[in-house]
């Protein structure tokens, strides 16, 4: 039955995953199962999307209740769910205006859009020039990925959409040198999931805040991995001391369902007004509703945060543990919260497929450091298993 499934899949599905050979069939908190009734720890998390763990019984019964009453309607008209999720999003940030849409791209482009409408409507026409960072993930939209700098993600896809210049990460002389008189922001992920779990110094977003500031340019967070929670606050931004002017979320936003948003002051998201952006599925009742519960599951008792924070702390120590039996193969743990890296000397894959032998699910990026996204209701007996595998796996592969 497993072999016709992926048959069936690499006949009618376009070639643009590497796909583990598995199959997920079910899923309860951090465990999946396959088919055959083989069980998983997942700490891929649908890559840091999970944050409750699967099927969460809230988020279950909120979908449920909501499927019955009310799918789609368009946003011609006031959806209530819509406006729970919002308030829900300002009052718990910086923020005082959100936009729901469908995905963390869909937030990025969101985001860039509303930061050129912006310098157009305060500035003058030249400035439409958005800074990112090398190593860098926004999306995979011609927008997005041109905003993206890995020139690995660009082949095939040029021309790239012009009005991006990449800099160094953690580098504010660097990210000084490249503002120009066409430049109109700076969008940042906190830390960079996709480019290797990089997390930057303490004080440079508080720095780069300065020099937006100095230089009248709006700062952009895109928050779609580290924010809902990730990093053991609701927002990355919080853990640096500082605030952005927008900021893109996904991933972990609907606990599993696909939606996407941003968030910015006042004075930024006026630049929107009707019809200068819109979305037919954004913000739709059911997505909101599941991303709503999401969220107040997350803060109602302060228990799962804090649980993200204590676990992550124990995980970087279990890690560094691992990397003392194995100082040539392990190079680096980095990290915050239950985003965590260990960057390898060899080439990942391997040890990801083998720790699925053993039932432990987790992905790797860069080709070489293995990501930990779990969600952030595990569990020291959980992080202990892992561990015990990747053990075995690295004295093995």
């Amino acid at each position: 039955m497993s072999k016709k499934i992926i048959d069936e899949s690499n006949k009618y599905l376009m070639n643009t995953y590497a796909r583990s050979p598995l199959i997920l069939r079910k899923g309860r908190g951090m465990k999946v199962w396959d088919p055959d009734g083989k069980e998983y720890l997942d700490f891929v998390g649908g890559i840091a999307v999970n944050c409750l763990g699967h099927c969460h019984p809230k988020v279950v019964i909120a979908l449920q209740k909501q499927a019955q009453r009310l799918l789609h309607v368009s946003n011609l008209f006031y959806i209530e769910p819509q406006i729970r999720l919002a308030k829900l999003l300002v009052t718990n940030s910086f923020a005082d205006k959100a936009f729901i849409c469908n995905s963390g791209t869909e937030a990025t482009e969101a985001a860039i859009k509303l930061a050129r409408k912006y310098a157009k409507d305060h500035t003058v026409p030249e400035r439409y020039e958005i800074i990112t960072a090398e190593s860098s993930f926004h999306g995979r939209t011609l927008g997005s990925l041109s905003a993206t700098g890995q020139t690995k993600m660009h082949k095939g896809f040029e021309p790239l959409t012009p009005g991006f210049k990449y800099v160094p990460f953690n580098n504010i002389g660097e990210l000084k040198n490249g503002i120009t008189r066409h430049t109109c922001g700076v969008m940042l992920e906190p830390i960079q999931g996709e480019g290797g779990v990089k997390v930057p110094d303490k004080n440079y977003l508080k720095h780069v805040r300065e020099v937006c500031d100095d230089h009248g340019l709006l700062l952009i967070l895109d928050e779609v991995q580290t924010g809902i929670g990730r990093t053991g606050t609701l927002f990355a931004y919080e853990q640096f001391h500082m605030e952005p002017d927008i900021i893109c979320l996904g991933k972990g936003l609907g606990g599993g369902v696909a939606i996407g948003a941003i968030l910015a002051k006042d004075a930024v998201a006026a630049s929107f007004h009707h019809g200068s952006h819109g979305s037919t599925f954004g913000g739709n009742p059911l997505a909101c509703t599941v991303a709503a519960t999401t969220i107040e599951t997350l803060l109602e008792d302060g228990y799962i945060l804090d649980n993200c924070r204590r676990m992550g702390q124990y995980f970087i120590k279990r890690l560094e543990e691992l990397k003392k039996e194995f100082p040539s193969t392990i190079l680096d743990i980095r990290g915050m919260g239950l985003l965590i890296g260990m960057e390898i000397a060899k080439d990942g894959g391997a040890i990801v497929a083998a720790c699925a032998e053993r039932g432990i699910l987790i992905n790797c990026v860069q080709g070489n450091v293995l990501r930990f996204t779990p969600p952030l209701i595990v569990v020291e007996k959980e992080i202990d298993q892992l561990m015990d595998v990747l053990a075995e796996v690295l004295e093995r592969v």
